[in-house]
């Protein structure tokens, strides 16, 4: 009898401390029927013991989606088939049909045969434990992705290339169905740059604008006229997506949003995002593509303005290469032919033919053409005031005609239906008042120029003028070529001042270390020939930081050691941006080699002594004085005597010693002494 007593005890006491743990304690039978529940388990299901108790654990407290898959191994581990496991987890349903999640520990009981007759489980909620844990992911996935970004942005300067890298990220990496980034053109026209998943149809079934027409009410016309995001919280019933509402219903579109890319405090396109899911743009999202919007904006503009300046380069290149093709040969209609090559290839268009104006007919004659598919265009013979090129002709100005197909007569002519001609210009042959002829363009998609682009149609209209009458310009030609040297020299000026507007605390740097290298040049004997190319080579010293992201190039605080070996390439991005255009060769050594130091210290090649280029020599000891005597953010001017002690202690270190002898004891320190001492 006391040991029955004092088991009864026992098991009373037990279950009193069954009652008071903070965690679920549940126990099972072999058929899942409950036959033990605590207190803390009666309160997170939400049921009284008495709902609990013989229930089946499976029928009523697991949810339907996970109900037959638990119930099997719990079967099989009876049946013996399966090893049982101590710990697992699952979610449960209570009372109000919510789902909690539980990590279970599990005790099987067995009898005397070692057959197992039940199982004791402790369970804890983890329900908010997980929630934590899911975002903590979700915040280590976001700074993953944001620094991916920027890695990525570092390792190209190709537009494309990033754009697409931007939009491909929002899809695989958080979920929208749908990214596509556009840009802003003139007259209220927006430009879609690129788009993931490629195949998508819906950038394709509509029309958006962001100017005040209807197709400009969208969240893409109001984020760029506003310069802030725009969301449709439910694209069937808001009333401002009504001109996409059908084409978003096909696609299965709830919501989207619009995010402006602003650099420089002007909005140049959107960032467009979509998704399924009600709801999808909460604020920590909303935040989240705010960053990548802005991150982009910087990126892709840096990448425009690279890409900008490599498409001057070309065109600079291509206006040479006509002249070259100009004065180098004495077939006129060789030259002629060049400068179609040119002009197809440079404007990016399908075909192109030249038309004679014969004065005693006074009528426009074919005479060269490239691109074309058939011979039609040879047979073309027009008075002034026919067709497009007549117009052109007789108006003396250009035709532009974006879509043929909206002028019926011209559209239905033989020329441009066998051809499949869409879009087409002409171009008046003017010089001196005269009329040479007509430049006719032609696309078989739809073209429409934007203003950089008519401003070289005209130069390279100007270029086939020169061609056209080479014959009777003979005489005159070297004044062409100065005056094309003259336009050359003066993009380069233009090069140099956009580089120190773009970096505000060294502005016009490069007109005054250009002097200044200039007259130490002619101070140590160089000849005027050679100057012309120290000249350009110092105004382009620093070009090679387009290449550099204005992450690091305006980077406030101490570069990192990663920053810095960006930031030490830029005068290879230089050289690998001059170098295909032949006439700036002899200017190459400056941006190229005026890092390099006197004793090997410098970069990009180490070059040491007299293996460095004499201009580079004499260019680093220039933009050294210039940027000690100038002020800057982080500090006042250096008076010139300190500047110029520096550059004494630096001889046979940084400096050529040779240089610096004569840069000491020049006429132009004494002068420059006069000047800074009186500023």
């Amino acid at each position: 009898k006391q040991m029955e007593e004092a088991l009864q005890s026992e098991w009373k006491r037990a279950q009193t401390y069954l009652e008071l743990v903070q965690v679920i304690i549940v126990a099972l039978d072999n058929q899942g029927r409950v036959t033990l529940i605590n207190r803390k388990g009666r309160e997170i299901l939400g049921f009284e013991a008495e709902e609990i108790i013989g229930k089946n654990w499976y029928d009523f407290f697991i949810p339907k989606s996970i109900r037959d898959s638990l119930r099997l191994y719990f079967k099989n581990i009876i049946s013996g088939e399966m090893k049982p496991f101590n710990q697992h987890e699952n979610n449960i349903i209570n009372k109000a049909n919510e789902e909690i999640l539980v990590s279970w520990q599990n005790t099987f009981l067995y009898d005397n045969t070692g057959k197992i007759i039940g199982v004791l489980s402790a369970g804890e909620d983890i329900t908010e434990q997980r929630k934590s844990e899911n975002q903590i992911k979700e915040q280590v996935n976001t700074l993953s992705v944001l620094f991916d970004l920027s890695q990525q942005f570092t390792l190209t300067l190709n537009l494309k290339e990033k754009a697409d890298e931007i939009v491909q990220t929002c899809v695989e990496r958080f979920g929208v169905c749908l990214a596509w980034l556009t840009q802003a053109e003139s007259g209220g026209r927006i430009k879609i740059i690129a788009q993931y998943p490629l195949e998508h149809p819906y950038p394709k079934q509509i029309k958006i604008r962001w100017d005040e027409t209807p197709e400009g009410q969208g969240p893409s016309g109001r984020a760029i006229r506003s310069g802030t995001y725009q969301i449709v919280e439910e694209s069937t019933t808001d009333p401002s997506f009504t001109p996409w509402k059908e084409q978003a219903m096909q696609a299965g579109f709830v919501t989207s949003a619009a995010f402006p890319l602003i650099s420089r405090g002007r909005t140049f396109g959107t960032l467009n995002l979509y998704s399924k899911t009600p709801g999808f743009f909460h604020p920590e999202r909303l935040e989240l593509f705010q960053t990548i919007a802005h991150h982009a904006a910087s990126s892709l503009e840096n990448a425009r303005l690279f890409e900008e300046t490599e498409q001057r380069l070309k065109h600079i290149q291509a206006l040479r290469t006509i002249d070259m093709a100009i004065s180098g040969s004495s077939e006129p209609i060789l030259a002629q032919k060049v400068a179609l090559e040119q002009i197809v290839q440079r404007l990016e268009v399908d075909a192109a033919s030249l038309l004679r104006y014969d004065p005693q007919q006074q009528t426009l004659v074919y005479a060269a053409g490239i691109g074309f598919r058939t011979s039609d265009i040879e047979k073309t013979s027009l008075k002034l005031g026919d067709a497009f090129a007549g117009q052109a002709a007789l108006e003396r100005q250009i035709i532009s005609v974006p879509n043929v197909s909206e002028h019926s007569t011209y559209y239905q002519t033989k020329l441009f239906r066998d051809e499949s001609f869409v879009s087409y210009y002409a171009v008046p042959l003017l010089a001196k008042g005269r009329l040479f002829g007509v430049l006719e363009i032609f696309n078989r998609s739809l073209h429409i120029g934007n203003e950089e682009w008519y401003d070289f149609l005209r130069s390279l209209a100007e270029q086939v003028v020169i061609a056209v009458e080479k014959e009777e310009l003979v005489y005159n030609l070297e004044k062409t070529n100065a005056l094309l040297i003259e336009t050359y020299d003066a993009t380069i000026e233009g090069w140099a001042y956009a580089l120190d507007l773009k970096d505000r605390e060294t502005e016009n740097h490069s007109k005054r270390v250009t002097e200044l290298t200039l007259k130490i040049a002619r101070e140590m004997g160089i000849e005027e020939k050679d100057l012309v190319h120290i000249r350009r080579g110092a105004l382009l010293h620093d070009i090679g930081k387009m290449g550099i992201h204005d992450s690091i190039l305006f980077k406030p605080g101490k570069l990192t050691n990663e920053e810095w070996e960006i930031m030490r390439k830029h005068p290879i991005y230089a050289y690998e941006m001059l170098s295909p255009i032949q006439y700036l060769h002899p200017a190459i050594d400056i941006p190229y080699c005026h890092h390099e130091r006197w004793d090997g210290s410098g970069y990009p090649r180490g070059l040491k002594g007299e293996a460095i280029p004499l201009s580079a020599r004499i260019f680093a000891v220039a933009d050294n004085f210039d940027a000690l005597t100038s002020n800057r953010p982080y500090r006042d001017a250096w008076p010139v005597k300190k500047a110029l002690d520096y550059i004494r202690k630096q001889s046979g270190k940084m400096f050529d010693p040779r240089v610096v002898e004569i840069f000491l004891h020049s006429d132009t320190v004494k002068i420059l002494h006069k000047e800074k001492s009186s500023t």
